[in-house]
């Protein structure tokens, strides 16, 4: 495909004013906004240039042109320039997630953060925790026979459950399970860990064994609900905010966000750029059921060098330079707020 500069900038043009203004985009309204010093006619020429290359296209006779998914690639492929964070957008990411308490609070923060940024849906996937390793486990007695497991891996991911014990249980008892627990399983992937679990009550007296049984299994089903990949998801009312920019109706959209598994895939398949992200658009995710969307994605990395994945999911008339933009900063400072704690 050879484009030429101006006709690159034109494109550049008719995505900017179509995504401001949801309006087709014509050659009057191009040269009476944008200086570029030549006739509506030589512009016309330009724009019929891109639409034999299918780069834009019009949506209703003697309209305006809009980007295709290809334009939007293009425009993409060749944006140079993206948008800086304001200072005050800057500081209140820092100040949002520099008062985290833990992966799952800081996690949370960022997904919701990321969609008041972009105005999109927001993504955030749990660091890749089939490669995460238990760093630590603590029992704590809420009542005699009521107990609260902690499964701590070095993600800072934190698992807890509560369960009852079928005998009452003293400090004594827990202190020992506790340390057996974190002799026998800590520093463990978390593969290794759960196949150290089944014969653990096999150490204690046989009075013993019904509850540590218990504990060991609950401590088994932490280990796995960690294993699981999992996506936080935030703004998911944006998509109905722009429900026009859908043909038909945006509710397959919605579902598809719904389906963790496939956005997953999609997250694991999406190729970065040499900054670090990827970019997807429209027919590129049709095999996922999301063929009027485009999704920005970023990786970023936890305290326990895991890397994962957050980004945005919207339609393809998005503000590829702002969101990138937010995309990557946020991504960097979840990266150095995991990094610090």
């Amino acid at each position: 495909m050879v484009v030429s500069e101006r006709s690159l900038e034109v494109l550049r043009v008719i995505v900017h004013d179509y995504v401001a203004s949801r309006e087709p985009v014509g050659s009057k309204s191009i040269v009476d906004r944008h200086s570029f010093g030549v006739s509506a006619a030589t512009i016309r020429n330009d724009m019929a240039l891109l639409e034999e290359e299918e780069l834009i296209v019009a949506p209703h006779t003697s309209s305006g042109r809009i980007p295709t998914d290809k334009g939007y690639r293009l425009f993409v492929d060749h944006l140079s320039e993206l948008k800086p964070l304001s200072s005050a957008q800057r500081q209140a990411i820092e100040t949002f997630l520099g008062s985290s308490v833990d992966l799952d609070d800081v996690l949370a923060r960022t997904v919701r953060l990321l969609s008041q940024l972009t105005q999109q849906v927001a993504l955030v996937q749990y660091p890749s925790l089939s490669q995460a390793k238990v760093r630590h486990v603590e029992l704590v007695a809420l009542s005699s026979r009521r107990l609260l497991t902690v499964v701590i891996t070095d993600t800072g991911h934190v698992e807890q459950r509560i369960l009852e014990l079928p005998v009452d249980a003293d400090d004594a008892f827990l202190v020992d399970v506790r340390a057996r627990a974190n002799s026998t399983i800590s520093g463990l992937g978390l593969d290794e860990a759960a196949a150290a679990l089944p014969h653990f009550a096999d150490h204690f007296l046989p009075e013993w064994r019904a509850s540590v049984n218990l504990i060991a299994a609950t401590l088994a089903e932490q280990i796995v609900a960690n294993r699981q990949e999992k996506l936080i998801i935030a703004g998911a009312a944006n998509l109905v905010r722009t429900e026009g920019d859908f043909v038909g109706s945006v509710l397959p959209v919605l579902e598809a966000v719904e389906e963790q598994v496939v956005l997953l895939r999609l997250f694991s398949e999406m190729q970065a750029d040499e900054h670090g992200i990827s970019v997807s658009i429209g027919r590129e995710n049709a095999s996922f059921g999301l063929a009027e969307t485009s999704v920005l994605a970023s990786g970023y990395s936890s305290a326990g060098g895991a890397v994962a994945r957050l980004g945005v999911l919207g339609p393809t008339r998005m503000d590829y330079s702002t969101n990138i933009q937010a995309v990557r900063a946020v991504a960097r400072y979840l990266s150095k707020s995991l990094g610090e704690s």
